[in-house]
Formats: C-alpha cells, structure tokens, sequence
C-alpha cells in the first residue's frame, strides 16, 4: 500500500475494520484511539514503521518547489525512531506527538535542512518546521538547520556530541531565523548566519556571530556585547517580558488526540517544559476543534467559531470571499503544514476581536487578486480598548507574502488594534522574486502597523513594504530582535 499512512485511508477505515485497520497503518499498542480526519496531506509516523519506509516518504515530501501548491504536515507518534533521515522541504511541518519533546525520540539520526542553492546558499529556505522532538545524531554527526526566515524550530531536545548547525555544513550565505523552547545540551553554531533570534531555551554553548544574534531568556548565551560590533554581535537578556509559547497536537497514552494551548509565562527564561511535565497551560480535547480542509466552505468554518469552537486548518490552500472570524476569547486557530490563506475579495484573511487570550499559529497568508486593506486585523480599528495583560492574544509563527506565490496586493499585511498582542516569529514579505512582482504589480504599503498598547513582538522579520516596513502608533511596546529590509524595486 503506498501511501498507507495517509490519514485519508484511516478516515476511510469503518468501525467494523479498526482493529484491522491498527495493524495495516501499524499503530502501536498504546495508541489504538482512531485519528481524527485530517485529511490527505497529513502523515502520521509510528515506531513500529521501518525507518526505510519513513525515510522514501520523508524524501518525496521534501521535493516541494519554493512556489509550489503543495502542503504537508508529518506527525511522529511517541516512541523511539531509529535510523530515521530526512529532509524538511517547502511548505512542510514535522512534529513530536508527545507531551514533551523526548517522549518521541529519534535516535542514530536526524530531520534536517541541509540544501544549498545554486550559489551554495540557503537564503531562501523558507516556510518550513519542527517541534517537540528529540533528536540524537549519528556519533560525530552535527544535526544540520540551515533556514532563513518563515522557519521555526521549537520545542526540541538535541543531545547529540556535535549540536547544532544554524547553516549547511559548508558555512553557505543564510538569513535566518527563529529557535524557541528548546534544549540543546550541547553547541548552537550560527556559522555564516546574518541574523538569528534564540529564546527561552537552554545551550550548551553558542559559537559564532554576523550581524545580529539575539537571546532573550537563553541559559548558555553569550554575554552582551555592543551590538553590531566588528567582532561579535551579541544582544543576550536574562529574561523574555512575556511568553506564550505556540499551541501544539498530542496525544495521550490511550492514542487519544488533544491540543496543548500553552500558558502565559513573564520575565521567563529556559524551556517551558521538563522532561516529566508538559509545562504550564490547558489541554483542549480534539473534539473541541473544528478540523477544516480547503474543501470546507467558509460559512462553516465561521459558524463553528461563532458557537464557541477552536478551529485546525489542515494543510491546503484556503481561498475564500469573505474573512474567517474570531469572535470568542481564548479560541486557537492552529494550522498545520503552512495552511495557507488567501483571501480573493479584498477582506482580511482573519479578523479577530477584541478579546483575551486569542492564540492564532502556524499560518501562511497570502495577498489576494482584490488589493485587501487589511490581511490580518487584531481588534477593532478606531474603538476603544481594554487591557488584556493577564490573557494576551498571541500570533505565532504567521506569515505573509505580498507575491511571490500569486499576484496580489494589500495595504497592510498585519494591523494591532488590541492591547498587550504577542507576536512571535513574525515574517511579513512583499516578494522580490517569484510570481507577480514589480513595482506597480505586488503593491504593500506596510508590513505590520500596531496600534495597541503594550504590544510584544518576539521574532518580527519585515521586508520590501513600499512605504512603511512597521509603523507602531501603540504606547509601551517593545521590540526583541528585528530584521527589515528596504524594497530593493528602488
């Protein structure tokens, strides 16, 4: 069976063939619970799996072109992986499904981002993931992340004698990037990376330097420096003002599925998690969400929301005439496989209300052919505002693209209007290569413009906007770590 891990096969299993279902797709005795349908483009790995046939498949899905339509997230039961190897391509999430990273173990191996392009540079290794996984290399191997921006890399555990490499092995130009929540006992080398933000994780130590190497809340990083001084680079704070780290799936010891919703932690430092304990939050059975494909119209996916469901948007491409609605506090939009949203008339691709706790993650939005105000709005424009310090909203690891994929145009990519909003990895693009560009063509007045007070951006990457990159109106913000680049068009 070729694709017999496709979660479309399992969907399609009846009740009266599970048990025989759990030994094709090879579920292992713990986890006997069906998955939810999450449709074709989500593959779940588990142990009893040969790591010959998870690594033909890691190697199909890493085949993505940089504008390529295809989506995919990679699911890792809990368990031990051995001799599993694969790339992480375009468009491509893989994640643990344990409660903690070293509950799934890959060991005598690795999942990397090692390729170059034609100049032996990673600069556009973009839109790609990991999280909540432990990983041991090969003795005498480095576990290789070399991404620029539109990455993360969150919640993991390494502990192979090499570390971690932020680039490709042979130093190849790179601008990234984005490390989070994670523990790496041993060295995180930046090698030839212009920029890179790390927070709250632990390291054993860090090597290298360019342009701008951040930490906020980092145990093992370097000690403060001028910053974008001739010799090193190193802007190092104890602690992260405010932390909300990005809703994750897992599953429990009976195969059942829930999403971790991750509590609000200030003036932390470290991982939020022990090798024992989950850390601080809520866990939000499965059947609290509303699992979409692009094949769900957006009347349904609104009405979920407004009866007081969270929402999952599994890997696709999302093109709706209208704008999904948030309206209830402490929902959680999550995507998987960089669901991507494009809306075509104009409207936000979401909006979101003045409320507490919202956390939106996990998302490519995409300027449609109607030139949009607005593609992401938080609050209300113009009314007026409460505090939400206690329960902030939360945007993680959202980002957009002004071209690039398809033509479009938006004056703003992302506007605050709400109080104490965290934004946390951040990219907001007006494309200079790819479809539909030029300066008349892919049209972006500004990247992110805040409004609220008190507003948080924790990894904010902004790039080619043709009048302002940000432009932050709001009382009492703060900035760590912030990579901009004019429009090159001029």
């Amino acid at each position: 069976m070729k694709n017999f891990s496709r979660q479309s096969l399992i969907a399609k299993c009846s009740l009266a063939l599970l048990s025989v279902g759990a030994l094709i797709f090879g579920l292992s005795s713990p986890a006997q619970a069906q998955a939810p349908n999450f449709g074709s483009n989500v593959y779940i790995f588990n142990p009893s799996m040969s790591a010959t046939s998870i690594n033909s498949t890691l190697a199909t899905l890493a085949g993505n072109a940089q504008f390529s339509t295809n989506r995919y997230a990679v699911l890792f039961q809990p368990g031990t992986y051995t001799g599993v190897q694969g790339q992480v391509g375009y468009y491509e999430s893989v994640a643990g499904l344990g409660q903690t990273p070293n509950a799934t173990h890959v060991t005598n191996g690795y999942i990397t981002v090692n390729t170059t392009d034609s100049n032996g540079n990673v600069t556009q290794n973009f839109w790609r993931s990991i999280e909540n996984m432990q990983i041991t290399a090969p003795a005498g191997d480095t576990l290789q992340w070399a991404v620029s921006q539109g990455a993360a890399f969150r919640r993991m555990y390494v502990d192979g004698a090499n570390g971690v490499e932020l680039t490709n092995g042979g130093c190849g130009e790179a601008s990234g990037g984005f490390l989070s929540d994670s523990l790496i006992t041993n060295n995180l080398s930046s090698c030839s990376q212009q920029q890179w933000y790390t927070r709250n994780s632990s390291i054993g130590s860090w090597s290298g330097n360019l342009w701008n190497m951040v930490f906020s809340g980092v145990s093992g990083a370097p000690a403060q420096s001028v910053p974008f001084g001739s010799t090193d680079s190193y802007t190092t704070l104890a602690t992260t003002p405010a932390v909300r780290e990005k809703p994750f799936l897992y599953v429990d010891g009976s195969g059942n599925y829930f999403v971790f919703s991750p509590g609000l932690l200030t003036n932390a430092s470290g991982t939020s998690w022990s090798s024992s304990n989950m850390g601080i939050g809520t866990s939000l059975p499965i059947s609290s969400f509303f699992i979409a494909q692009p094949s769900n119209s957006l009347a349904q996916i609104n009405a979920a929301l407004a009866s007081g469901q969270n929402l999952i948007l599994t890997p696709g491409i999302y093109t709706y005439s209208g704008s999904i609605n948030v309206t209830n506090a402490h929902t959680v939009v999550l995507g998987l496989g960089y669901a991507d949203l494009i809306p075509q008339t104009g409207t936000p691709a979401i909006s979101v209300a003045d409320v507490d706790g919202v956390q939106i993650a996990g998302l490519l939005v995409d300027a449609g052919p109607s030139n949009s105000p607005v593609l992401v709005q938080v609050g209300v424009a113009g009314a007026s505002r409460v505090s939400h310090a206690s329960n902030p909203t939360s945007i993680s690891d959202v980002y957009f693209r002004i071209g690039g994929y398809v033509a479009g145009s938006a004056i703003t990519s992302m506007e605050i209007d709400s109080d104490n909003v965290i934004l946390d990895n951040i990219w907001a693009w007006r494309a200079d290569h790819g479809n539909g560009i030029g300066w008349t063509v892919n049209t972006a007045s500004h990247g992110v413009v805040v409004n609220g007070d008190n507003v948080l951006a924790t990894g904010l990457a902004v790039e080619h906007y043709q009048q302002n990159q940000v432009l932050w109106n709001g009382n009492g913000g703060e900035t760590i770590f912030f990579q901009s680049e004019m429009p090159y068009d001029v």
